[in-house]
């Protein structure tokens, strides 16, 4: 692969019923820590406001909230930057605490692998993993390019084109790096730790394509401020119907977001196992289902050691990608 040049610049009464009685003994915790959760626990989410990783971990917090499962506070915190690796080195320097917890992307995976952050994913304390997010190619409006063959022939036409994505070495780069490869012409990768910032870019010139997570990019197609030219899905989503996907392109095997949940290193097991059993009825509310199907999510459910396992199957194609592109 070309070595590419990176710019370095988140009965349903019953069901309600009975995660309304796991609330009222939350206090109790899991077998072998009667008195976990008993302080209020910091929640890090590893990128700015806006972006799936945001959006996931405060719906998570509002459907806790709701059904009382946690009997103290929840306090958010946007720790962005160096492409996760402020917030998750924040819970990795948490050892031992069973009060500080993070949401996770693809990031956990690839930025140890760009630069030494001093932990990788298998430092935390695994949760879960949750679902997989995939993204939509988009341009911006009034672009000379309709379709994906339009996007194809000018870019092939360029000495690079410039493109965007969440995180400097994340599924974002994986991705854009492995539709130019296809395609057969050259990127200039922008990252970006905010949502806002990488659609601003988009629409004021400075980017020519960039990829997001349908929840996120949704609202701005509707608006018809950008348009979809490729979904990296394995089926077409019924809200952009038109969009084909890269398999129907000839690209296979395109990567999604990982999301999922960690507790930092050495975590008390008693709030791993709390942890473990409330998501458990987290991701069976009406309302989770909801946050999954209106963000285009696939469902992708694994718990403890299984969750770390599907990370450690995708790392080794991550690091050959990103050596290849360049990037390492």
């Amino acid at each position: 692969m070309r070595s590419k040049k990176i710019i370095t610049t988140v009965a349903a009464l019953t069901l309600i019923a009975s995660l309304t009685a796991c609330g009222n003994d939350a206090g109790s915790g899991a077998e072998g820590g009667a008195d976990y959760p008993s302080e209020d626990m910091d929640w890090t989410i590893a990128f700015g406001a806006g972006g799936g990783n945001d959006i996931m971990a405060r719906t998570m917090v509002d459907i806790i909230n709701q059904y009382e499962l946690y009997p103290e506070n929840i306090s958010l915190e946007n720790r962005e930057g160096g492409s996760g690796a402020t917030g998750w080195g924040y819970v990795f320097s948490k050892a031992g605490s069973g009060y500080d917890i993070s949401t996770t992307s693809g990031s956990l995976i690839t930025t140890p692998l760009q630069s030494d952050t001093g932990w990788t994913f298998e430092d935390f304390t695994p949760i879960g993993l949750f679902a997989t997010d995939d993204a939509v190619f988009v341009v911006p409006e009034g672009s000379p390019y309709e379709t994906w063959e339009d996007w194809v022939s000018y870019a092939q036409e360029q000495e690079t084109v410039v493109v965007g994505g969440i995180g400097t070495v994340n599924v974002d780069l994986i991705l854009h790096e492995l539709l130019a490869e296809a395609a057969g012409y050259e990127i200039d990768y922008v990252p970006f730790n905010e949502e806002g910032q990488l659609q601003t870019s988009l629409l004021s010139g400075a980017l020519d394509a960039i990829v997001s997570n349908t929840g996120s990019v949704l609202g701005q197609i509707e608006a018809e401020e950008v348009t979809p030219l490729l979904f990296t899905g394995v089926e077409r989503l019924d809200v952009i119907p038109d969009v084909p996907t890269g398999e129907e392109k000839g690209i296979e095997n395109l990567p999604a977001m990982p999301r999922g949940m960690i507790l930092p290193p050495d975590a008390p097991a008693e709030a791993k196992e709390w942890w473990i059993t409330t998501m458990k009825e987290v991701v069976e509310t009406p309302e989770w289902k909801e946050y999954v199907a209106s963000n285009y999510l696939t469902e992708n459910i694994l718990w403890d050691q299984e969750f770390f396992d599907s990370l450690r199957e995708t790392t080794d194609s991550f690091e050959t990608t990103l050596k290849e592109a360049g990037a390492l």
